[in-house]
């Protein structure tokens, strides 16, 4: 059943003012982004009550200063008027009372200070001022404002009551939406600072963002912090000198010396003399004095890259220094002391070693204080597609090329490699494959042969337990080659066959040895 009433000088319905809350309610929930969404409420509510213009008015308690936040029936110039101090004109008063305040004739009204300048009368009737507060919680956050036509049939009472419903809807919206973007900024800007805390442990030098080299990271941070010494594992290609400079650049001894030594390198005779030096005249040709590696790294740090390599004569002297931070040069009698920081490298396995006699080990416990293992690139793929745009921006800048991308087929033929050269030979594959580009695209035909998969040339393999088998020694006798670079005796001796056989093998498959040298 409707029931009729005569507002605002036409017939209306009982229940409109239902379905307007109703309206209101639903653009509230669904808006998302409620400043702007206002102005459409404001439309809805203007147009229910038939009036001429409504605006919001927000009030910051900082400043003690309210101005208006949305409006309908405002020109731009209005609203950028309309600022109140508390106490002010009639919106001043609301927001300070809390109370609603009904001017019936703005025209005689004193109060009516008009700052927006908006006409007081409209075709010579007189216009009405409605303005209530918006309540939460009995905090007044600001006013909602109606202008309308004034109407002695009209009782301002209902007009209060509906005004401060809505004025109350749009305040629990805002401050429950108000909340959410507190709250998502609150995220946002921790989400800032553990990423600034990331940035500022993640080394400049090194590429990575997966969750192994992450845990590396945290790591390398730690024991940087601190003089003991570090071994850091891994297979040969994966950048343990990049991880040895780190440690070094965080450490105390970042502003001395960084000494690095290939110990596998070294001739067995010249080791001791390159590690200790020597006094004039302690062998010939040692015509002056030398200082060695471990007094040229004095208050900094020394790294003993290939370790594992060291013959177990220099071993035994290297006990001594390793525990003491002491030794004499060649030929010498002077016991000189070092303050040296001691990072050692190996792709060895170093307790196979001690097994076979061929590492001591009571060398082996002074030099594995700290172990770092650091992963093949193959038990990290997810760091191979920032890996490969790292190095395109770097061949680019070194070669002026204008390579732009790689293409989603040669990415995947990269994610599926075992990628037994690790990064060096990523490295190799990219600068290769941009010197074969010839659209400034990396596409899967300019990677190198030994990339190529079933996949990625759409073949399969067909055939009985023979061709599988011979499909599989072909596989193994390449893989051999990309791991020794071509060199055929190295992978012989990897193969544990001889290099007649598999020279045989290497015909019989057709594989040409050169495309491996990469």
């Amino acid at each position: 059943m409707s029931l009729k009433c005569n507002k605002a000088g036409d017939e209306c319905y009982g229940f409109s003012e239902m379905s307007l809350l109703f309206d209101i309610s639903q653009r509230l929930l669904n808006s998302n982004e409620l400043k702007k969404d206002l102005s459409p409420i404001l439309s809805c509510l203007v147009k229910h009550l038939n009036a001429e213009r409504s605006f919001i008015t927000i009030f910051n308690r900082h400043t003690n200063r309210m101005m208006i936040e949305a409006a309908y029936g405002l020109s731009v110039s209005q609203q950028a008027r309309g600022k109140y101090d508390l106490g002010e004109g009639i919106i001043g008063k609301v927001v300070e009372l809390a109370r609603p305040v009904v001017i019936s004739e703005i025209s005689k009204s004193k109060l009516f200070i008009n700052k927006i300048k908006t006409e007081l009368t409209k075709d010579g009737q007189e216009l009405t001022f409605i303005c209530v507060p918006l309540l939460l919680d009995n905090v007044v956050t600001g006013a909602l404002s109606v202008v309308r036509i004034y109407n002695s049939n009209i009782s301002v009472n209902e007009d209060i009551q509906l005004l401060s419903i809505v004025g109350s809807m749009i305040a629990k919206t805002a401050r429950y939406k108000q909340g959410k973007v507190e709250e998502l900024e609150a995220l946002r800007e921790h989400n800032r600072e553990l990423q600034s805390q990331l940035d500022s442990r993640k080394p400049h030098n090194i590429i990575g963002n997966s969750g192994k080299m992450c845990d590396l990271y945290a790591l390398v941070n730690r024991v940087a912090q601190t003089n003991s010494t570090v071994l850091l594992r891994g297979e040969s290609g994966i950048g343990k000198e990049l991880f040895a400079e780190e440690i070094h650049n965080k450490s105390k001894q970042k502003d001395h010396k960084l000494i690095k030594v290939n110990c596998s390198a070294l001739p067995e005779s010249l080791i001791e003399s390159e590690l200790f030096g020597h006094e004039k005249g302690a062998y010939t040709g040692a015509d002056q004095m030398r200082k060695g590696r471990f007094e040229l790294a004095d208050g900094g740090t020394l790294f003993l890259d290939e370790i594992g390599d060291l013959p177990l004569s220099t071993q035994v002297k290297l006990l001594r220094v390793l525990q003491e931070r002491e030794f004499e040069r060649v030929g010498g009698s002077k016991t000189i002391k070092v303050n040296v920081r001691i990072v050692a490298a190996t792709n060895r396995n170093l307790e196979e070693l001690i097994e076979k006699g061929d590492f001591r080990e009571d060398f082996y416990y002074r030099i594995n204080v700290f172990p770092i293992f650091i992963p093949p690139l193959r038990h990290r793929r997810d760091d191979i597609p920032i890996l490969v745009d790292h190095f395109i921006d770097k061949f680019n800048r070194k070669n002026n090329f204008q390579i732009k991308r790689i293409t989603t087929s040669a990415l995947n033929m990269l994610m599926v490699h075992r990628w037994p050269g690790n990064i060096r030979e990523l490295e190799n594959v990219i600068e290769r494959s941009c010197i074969m580009a010839k659209d400034n695209v990396v596409h899967s035909y300019d990677l190198p042969p030994t990339l190529q998969t079933a996949d990625s040339t759409n073949s399969t393999m067909e055939g009985g337990m023979m061709v599988v088998v011979e499909q599989l020694e072909k596989q193994l006798i390449r893989d051999a080659l990309t791991t020794t670079s071509g060199n055929v005796t190295k992978a012989a001796e990897l193969l544990c066959v001889t290099e007649r056989m598999l020279g045989t093998r290497v015909k019989k498959y057709e594989i040409e040895t050169w495309r491996f040298k990469v």
